[in-house]
């Protein structure tokens, strides 16, 4: 058990009230993370997506800026996690006929803490912004399996999801 009385929880003191971890006497090290996810949808909005038929726009295009972006913020809206400075990001999408979107996202830095909150954040929100494009011809997209499949850096060494591949980028 944790010097906090909750078992591996890290963002409880020992009154059991939330707190941000103190990261100052962790080394600073290259870390990356890949999270990957997708987006469900009718076979008539993926080809409007794949072929850039869509009303809104560059759908795909538009969803890796906001991803982009999101994974740049997320220190701004996870309570606990801390704003870090990132290296890069990319996030990359895989059209699989007949229904579906794959989102990957992969997020680097070097410093005190991981990216995997990052990551995530920018596999959600560049599905969030695929619904909001194309919500006007498929409200019954469904956004799901948003996953870490990958981490590298710091204490905790590297962590990969049984049976993932990571692709593209």
């Amino acid at each position: 058990m944790s010097d906090n009385g909750y078992q591996g929880l890290n963002h409880f003191d020992a009154s059991g009230a939330a707190r941000m971890v103190d990261i100052s006497d962790k080394d600073e090290t290259v870390r990356v993370a890949v999270a990957q996810g997708e987006v469900l949808m009718q076979p008539a909005t993926l080809d409007l997506v794949a072929r850039g038929g869509m009303a809104k726009g560059d759908v795909l295009g538009v969803a890796r800026v906001a991803g982009i972006m999101a994974a740049k913020e997320t220190g701004r809206f996870i309570p606990m996690a801390h704003p870090i400075t990132l290296t890069g990001v990319n996030v990359d999408f895989r059209i699989v006929q007949p229904d579906r979107v794959l989102i990957q996202s992969r997020v680097r830095t070097t410093g005190k803490t991981g990216v995997e909150m990052e990551a995530l954040t920018a596999v959600t929100v560049a599905g969030l912004t695929i619904y909001d494009m194309c919500k006007a011809v498929d409200r019954g997209m469904v956004l799901g399996q948003v996953r870490l499949v990958h981490k590298s850096g710091g204490k905790s060494g590297t962590y990969e999801r049984d049976g993932e591949q990571i692709w593209g980028i």
